[in-house]
């Protein structure tokens, strides 16, 4: 008996952004996957924490969803995060990932 199903087991090549910036207070140095995978979602992953999310541009405008998934204590360090990523992260068309 197998233990595992497996789902799915792709291969692709991708691009990748590393980013660096610093706001007043805060320092951020992201990793930006530009994949097909996840709907066309970029898997975006803070290089400081380790924490990772797939964004879209209305995940970028829920404050409050920023806050939770980088730890972000401050609304406007969020907010500004969320600035830069509404400038960064291009809008995401919709399509089936799984036919």
């Amino acid at each position: 008996m197998e233990l595992f199903e497996k789902l799915y087991d792709e291969q692709e090549n991708v691009k990748v952004r590393f980013v660096g910036f610093t706001t007043e207070h805060t320092r951020y140095d992201f990793g930006i996957v530009f994949t097909n995978m996840f709907f066309g979602k970029p898997l975006v992953v803070c290089m400081q924490t380790g924490r990772s999310t797939l964004l879209d541009p209305k995940d970028i405008e829920d404050i409050d969803h920023l806050q939770s998934v980088f730890r972000i204590t401050d609304r406007q360090q969020a907010a500004d995060l969320a600035e830069f990523f509404s400038v960064t992260i291009p809008s995401v068309h919709s399509y089936t990932q799984y036919e």
